[in-house]
């Protein structure tokens, strides 16, 4: 059973910088994709950003581009995501997600071909 915990959130000003982590358990292949994705409620669930463990660089949404980075640690089970220079409208819970591969269209991550999620964790970020 594939396991997926998420940790990391927390409060900060804007400007600030936050670390989310991912650590998944229990996939079988060796490389898969991890992915990122927020939704605020009332809102539609925005992926922010995708990695394979096995390699290559991450894609992101337009929206984080530039303030976001997201890396594998050296056990391949487990992404980071720092988020720098954050804004409020940054306030979400943020949830990992994985899947043998990610896909994208019209620039935008596809969230519906992801397998397992995280329970999320949750980012406020106040101005």
């Amino acid at each position: 059973q594939v396991q997926l915990v998420e940790s990391g959130g927390g409060s900060v000003q804007a400007g600030g910088s936050l670390r989310l982590s991912c650590e998944a358990s229990g996939y079988v292949y060796s490389s898969y994709c991890m992915a990122w994705f927020r939704q605020a409620p009332g809102k539609e669930r925005e992926g922010v950003a995708f990695i394979y463990t096995g390699g290559g660089s991450a894609y992101y949404a337009d929206s984080v581009k530039g303030r976001f980075t997201l890396s594998r640690g050296s056990a391949k089970n487990t992404v980071y995501l720092q988020m720098n220079s954050l804004k409020p409208e940054d306030t979400t819970m943020y949830y990992c997600a994985t899947a043998a591969i990610c896909r994208y269209s019209d620039h935008k991550i596809v969230d519906s071909g992801m397998n397992y999620w995280g329970k999320g964790t949750l980012v406020t970020i106040s101005s």
